[in-house]
């Protein structure tokens, strides 16, 4: 089940799952075939639009994983990556020939950096292996995304230049990366402006935002994207990819559907988005942190008294998300040496236990102290201060 928040007239975000290209380059995170199949199923049934499923040319392995989602995967579209060399593409486009709906991903660098140092070559140079390499995967795809590598560190007329030629070639979707994750919100957003007012041709095609969290700033970034036209994310479960990762999916999206003034809707179904982190994170070897947004463990943990007492009361109050719409059951009060005796009173309730309010005065000064000595006051430690509880009312 998708987004239901907004207006009628909400225009679609596409979703671009990256983790099983960019997500995987994480050391330690590489999969087998079956493993990524899997995955890709996963990601099917959470409702994104296209699942970038590997880079073919880099290895067999890669390659045969390709086409395995190729032939397995009938809603979403499967999408592969290649440079801008003509073997790339030709093995992008095998590897996509059992696909329902291919795309081939091809680019190359357009910074200052990227052609001096990387690529050795010219701007123009650059312009000219830009189209070819559109020109030549349309050969094979109708659906053709160019990326412009280090986008976020490319001068803006140069950068709309190579975006007139990818699209005058036949490309489909613009990807704007920022590779380094090192443009702020605001410049970002303007880049994607600027684009959108002096690309010719902009108005056929999807802008698409890819971007890095080197400075933490992915997810702000590619809110910043869309809202100033941007109609595509690209991103990964659990915010997995090279360095300090990529936009986390689920955090893109909760953002999109708790801002319905921004008229802005998605296809996932966010139910499912916890149980896919962790399936994401155990397949792949990579712990969620605590305090991750939407997935993390404490994401909908109170162990603050005065927290506590609030979400007892009203969950608003300190939860601006409903954990049942990210697939948790329930808030969690966690029982601390920080904890009030409204939350102890809360726990004691939910184990069948109501206490009067001399019973709670006591009791807590128990509890307290078994606070002081360990990091959280589990059902265990509760029930032997039931225990202490029917001892001092006798």
């Amino acid at each position: 089940m998708g987004q239901t928040k907004g207006t009628m007239d909400a225009q679609k975000i596409q979703i671009f799952d990256t983790t099983l290209r960019d997500g995987e380059q994480v050391p330690g995170c590489k999969l087998n075939t079956s493993e990524k199949i899997e995955v890709a199923k996963r990601l099917e049934a959470l409702g994104v639009d296209v699942i970038e499923a590997g880079f073919p040319i880099s290895s067999p392995g890669d390659f045969a994983s390709v086409e395995a989602i190729a032939k397995t995967i009938r809603s979403a579209t499967i999408c592969a990556l290649s440079r801008a060399v003509e073997k790339d593409i030709q093995v992008a486009a095998e590897s996509l020939k059992y696909a329902k709906f291919p795309r081939i991903h091809t680019g190359i660098g357009t910074s200052d950096s990227h052609i001096r140092f990387k690529l050795k070559s010219t701007q123009e140079q650059v312009l000219q292996r830009a189209e070819a390499a559109v020109r030549m995967a349309k050969q094979y795809v109708e659906d053709v995304e160019f990326y412009a590598e280090d986008a976020g560190r490319t001068e803006l007329t140069f950068l709309a230049r190579v975006c007139e030629v990818a699209v005058k070639a036949g490309a489909t979707v613009l990807n704007i990366p920022d590779t380094t994750g090192y443009c702020l919100p605001e410049a970002y957003g303007s880049k994607i402006k600027y684009l959108k007012e002096h690309v010719k041709g902009i108005e056929k095609v999807t802008l698409s935002t890819h971007c890095h969290n080197d400075l933490g700033l992915a997810t702000a970034n590619s809110i910043a994207g869309i809202q100033n036209g941007a109609r595509q994310i690209e991103c990964t479960i659990n915010g997995l990819g090279e360095r300090a990762g990529n936009t986390a999916l689920e955090e893109v999206v909760m953002i999109i559907k708790q801002y319905p003034d921004l008229h802005l809707q998605t296809n996932i179904d966010t139910r499912q988005l916890n149980t896919i982190s962790k399936f994401v994170a155990e397949t792949m070897r990579m712990p969620v942190q605590a305090n991750k947004a939407i997935v993390g463990a404490n994401a909908f943990a109170h162990s603050s008294g005065i927290h506590q007492d609030g979400v007892i009361k009203n969950r608003e109050t300190y939860e601006i998300i409903d954990p049942v719409d990210v697939g948790v059951d329930h808030s969690s009060i966690v029982l601390t040496a920080r904890s009030g005796r409204a939350a102890l009173a809360h726990r004691f309730k939910l184990l069948g236990e109501d206490l009067t309010r001399d019973e709670l005065d006591v009791v807590y000064q128990q509890f307290l102290k078994v606070a002081d000595e360990c990091l959280e006051v589990d059902d265990k430690a509760l029930a032997n201060l039931i225990e202490y509880k029917h001892q001092i009312a006798i």
